[in-house]
Formats: structure tokens, C-alpha cells, sequence
């Protein structure tokens, strides 16, 4: 179980909060908004009211012990600028925080921040893939051009092994797992039979990925 600051409770802040509490972390919440605190004080682990941009303030919370703090501001980028520099003279090693711009995403980066979040750009894109491939579950980027996909297999494909489908690829896909409702398999053989409703998690470069989600479908 993780440790984890949220600073600022508006929509991204709280949702990404609640989101860390029923994975089963530990969070606490941050927001100078007392409506707002006392609205996630029962959702969350701890919810406490701050001014964020008073090093003081923050130095109490004792936000240096928490694994990583997302900094959720939303509009207020000059407070959001402030709370990040505070954290980092506070000796907090791992900082998240929000941008809105890529101007803001210029400034953070000279912070040396461990990672910055479009949240609107970043949701747009995954909507697009989804839209585009809507065979594919979800996925996350590991780099350099890799990505772990989950597909669902169609009724088409009932019967079918797992060698059928994946001829003519490149060797560099790779089928990592297939789920079947509650059974898994890990690294299944070629010959693999797959049925209905089964899902594969596949690891390989995103344009070959591309090419082998349409034939899932």
C-alpha cells in the first residue's frame, strides 16, 4: 500500500484521489476550499485545510514521507508554481503536478518535477485511440515506442489458435498473458486455443499493435 499527497480537491484532485482509495493507498487531501475538504474528509484517509503556497503550511503536513505528491491546482498556475518549489526546498522527492499549458509544461520542467500531466491532452488521446481501435481495452506507454495492450477477443475467433492469429507478425509482439474470466494464462504456446470473451494482454511496438487489433475484432 502506497502513500500519496493529493494537493487540490477540484475534479482531477478528487478524482484521482478516490481512485488511490479504492486501489486500497493511503491519501491525503489538500485544498485551501474548507467545502471542499469536508466533502472528501470521509472518502479519504486524511483531508486537511492548507494555504499551499506558505511553506510553513506545507512543512506541517510532513509531505516528505508520503511516496509521491500530485499537485492537482487547478487554474492557479502561480500558486501551483509556488507549492512545487516549496515541496522541492522541503526535500519531497517525487512531485507530480498538473499543467494546462505547454508553457506551464516549460516551467515545470526546469523544477526538475518527476512527472508532468495534461490531463485534458492526455484523456483526448486515449479517447482517440478507443475510438479508432474499440477492440482495445485500455493500454499504457512503458517507452520507447512499447505498449502493453488489452484486447478482447470476438466471437469470430472461437476456436481459432493463438498461432493463426498471429501470423505474418514480427516476432516483436509478444502475448503476455490471456485472461479467461478467472483463469490466467501466462505466456501461452502457439497453439493456444481461444475462445469467445477471452482477453489478451499484448506487448509489442504500437504501429505493430495496430496492425493485429483489427483481426481480434
Amino acid at each position: 500500500m502506497g502513500q500519496f499527497a493529493v494537493i487540490g480537491l477540484g475534479r482531477f484532485g478528487s478524482a484521482a484521489s478516490l481512485e488511490l482509495m479504492r486501489m486500497g493507498h493511503s491519501v491525503l487531501g489538500v485544498d485551501t476550499d474548507g467545502k471542499l475538504v469536508d466533502k472528501y474528509a470521509d472518502q479519504l484517509t486524511h483531508a486537511v485545510i492548507a494555504d499551499v503556497t506558505d511553506h510553513a503550511a506545507l512543512e506541517e503536513l510532513g509531505l516528505d514521507n508520503y511516496d509521491v505528491v500530485l499537485v492537482a491546482i487547478g487554474e492557479e498556475f502561480q500558486a501551483s508554481l509556488l507549492c512545487v518549489v516549496h515541496l522541492k526546498s522541503l526535500g519531497v522527492q517525487t512531485i507530480w503536478v498538473k499543467a494546462s499549458s505547454h508553457a506551464q509544461h516549460l516551467i515545470l520542467s526546469k523544477l526538475g518535477v518527476a512527472r508532468i500531466i495534461h490531463p485534458e491532452e492526455e484523456m483526448g488521446i486515449r479517447v482517440a485511440q478507443t475510438l479508432s481501435y474499440p477492440m482495445v481495452n485500455d493500454y499504457i506507454s512503458i517507452g520507447n515506442g512499447e505498449f502493453v495492450v488489452e484486447i478482447d477477443v470476438s466471437e469470430r475467433l472461437e476456436g481459432v489458435p493463438l498461432h493463426q492469429v498471429l501470423k505474418g507478425q514480427p516476432d516483436t509482439i509478444h502475448v503476455l498473458i490471456v485472461k479467461r474470466k478467472t483463469q490466467i494464462t501466462v505466456h501461452p504456446a502457439n497453439d493456444f486455443i481461444l475462445h469467445t470473451k477471452d482477453i489478451l494482454v499484448l506487448l509489442g511496438q504500437l504501429d505493430t499493435l495496430k496492425t493485429i487489433a483489427p483481426k481480434l475484432a
